[in-house]
């Protein structure tokens, strides 16, 4: 797949075993993997860094490889299920952040060019996801801009 803002291909990347059921060695009993996931969400970690936690420190002491396989449940799916999810999807907030930073920095270096085009594409990354979250996760009138960023960020 073709880069969005560049004329360079993307590099290919792995992909995830091929897996029907969780190893034998990751015997957690689904319930307590949800009461985690719940447990997690409330101290404020997002779905990436919840995963990337179960996975290294488990439950009870014992990794989680896939939540998937050990729930039959995506990690989202429980946090939905458990109303335990954030207002933003995390991708969305991840590219208002860093669009934030980037107009605080270009407003202290106004000559730094290469991270104004940076400011630019991100910017335009976010309308692009706004556009496609509408109507679902997002309010149906909801626009983007910095000030609105910024006080979605600060909550």
């Amino acid at each position: 797949m073709a880069r969005m803002h560049t004329r360079r291909r993307g590099s290919s990347g792995s992909d995830k075993p091929a897996a029907d059921e969780p190893p034998e060695w990751s015997d957690v009993d689904a319930e307590d993997i949800e009461s985690r996931v719940v447990e997690l969400a409330e101290q404020g970690y997002e779905p990436s860094q919840i995963g990337m936690k179960l996975r290294d420190e488990g439950v009870t002491g014992t990794p989680i490889p896939d939540v998937k396989l050990a729930t039959g449940k995506k990690l989202t799916e429980i946090l939905e299920e458990n109303d335990a999810t954030s207002d933003i999807p995390e991708d969305l907030y991840n590219l208002m952040d860093r669009a934030v930073r980037l107009r605080e920095h270009v407003r202290e270096n106004p000559q730094d060019y290469q991270n104004k085009r940076a400011l630019q594409n991100t910017e335009s990354k976010v309308r692009r996801l706004v556009k496609y979250y509408r109507g679902d996760e997002l309010e149906p009138d909801f626009q983007y801009s910095y000030d609105v960023a910024k006080t979605l960020l600060e909550d």
